[in-house]
């Protein structure tokens, strides 16, 4: 009896080992696919800030150059004159400093689109500059019109109900002329002056160098940290919802278990059955002796346990632990 005994604790020992084992492999299995995940994750994240990064303007061909102008007329006896970082060079003008009277094209159009525009100069006016609307045809247009009516440099003011914004033109092909944009505010100012005979001029000075794609960057960072946390939220979300395939397999295996544990007889010992025998075998799990109104589950291979003990041991092991007999494939 000593040696049965004790043949069985070690045969349980050795299945406890071998399931221990077991379950370490499926921990270290669900370790990888977590890190197989994380790993995924982290080499999207990583490719889509390559892209951000890549795709950042170069900071060398958009550098955006301000315009300071020096402006100065006379109203009655007294001359005015203002100074302001007040518009910016065209992505093709050369950086120069020019000067001149301020002429405006002939006519009600002040857009100078028409190739045989004509320009209200002084005769004895060595330099000017022609002041020009937006609109109505490329800047490239009205610059070559003005420069071929002999404008040593253009200024072209922005369209009505933008206020005082600006930002730099692009005109290829315009050669060394001088091109400049204004704000609409300050361009009407000095339209009407003019208009009204008030000689007006301008020195045109280079100001500073900005560089744009600073803000761009900023917004880069912005979006790819917004896309970090949109993927980390959508994938907790969508994680409970969707489980893999081994999840659901062993969660409909543990439900088969429990299903065939619950159809498995149960019998509650009396005096007189001969489990109760002092001689007789005890419930290997837990090693007691079978005593009268205990509870007892008995398996398709006839041997019988504890119910408190074997269902526990069923659940995470599903066979028995003598004969090591399938209760699913039984």
């Amino acid at each position: 009896m000593a040696n049965l005994i004790l043949y069985k604790q070690t045969d349980l020992s050795d299945r406890m080992t071998v399931n221990r084992s077991h379950q370490a492999n499926g921990g270290m299995s669900l370790f990888r696919t977590t890190s197989w995940k994380r790993s995924f994750v982290s080499s999207w994240l990583l490719r889509l800030s390559m892209f951000l990064l890549l795709s950042l303007p170069n900071s060398e061909g958009k550098a955006i150059w301000t315009a300071h102008l020096n402006i100065t007329f006379q109203v009655g006896n007294r001359i005015i004159s203002e100074l302001g970082e007040t518009g910016v060079f065209g992505n093709h003008s050369p950086l120069e400093k020019v000067a001149g009277m301020v002429v405006l094209p002939e006519g009600w159009n002040q857009n100078a689109c028409n190739p045989m525009t004509n320009f209200s100069r002084p005769e004895t006016t060595e330099s000017w500059l022609a002041l020009i609307e937006r609109g109505g045809c490329t800047f490239t247009h009205k610059i070559k019109v003005a420069a071929e009516r002999g404008a040593n440099g253009v200024i072209i003011y922005n369209y009505p109900g933008t206020g005082n914004k600006v930002f730099p033109m692009s005109h290829q092909g315009t050669g060394n002329v001088v091109a400049v944009m204004i704000g609409n505010l300050k361009g009407m100012e000095l339209f009407h002056l003019i208009q009204k005979g008030v000689h007006v001029t301008i020195i045109i000075e280079v100001g500073r160098r900005h560089i744009p794609w600073l803000n761009h960057h900023i917004m880069s960072l912005f979006t790819f940290m917004a896309a970090t946390v949109a993927c980390f939220f959508l994938y907790c979300a969508r994680r409970p919802r969707m489980p893999s395939t081994a999840t659901r397999r062993r969660r409909q295996i543990k439900a088969d278990i429990k299903k065939a544990i619950g159809e498995l007889e149960l019998r509650v010992l009396k005096e007189g059955d001969k489990e109760i025998d002092p001689n007789g075998d005890s419930c290997v799990v837990c090693f007691d002796i079978y005593k009268p109104k205990d509870t007892v589950r008995i398996l398709t291979c006839k041997h019988l346990f504890h119910k408190a003990c074997i269902d526990p041991w069923l659940l995470a092991h599903r066979t028995c632990p003598m004969c090591k007999c399938d209760i699913l494939k039984a």
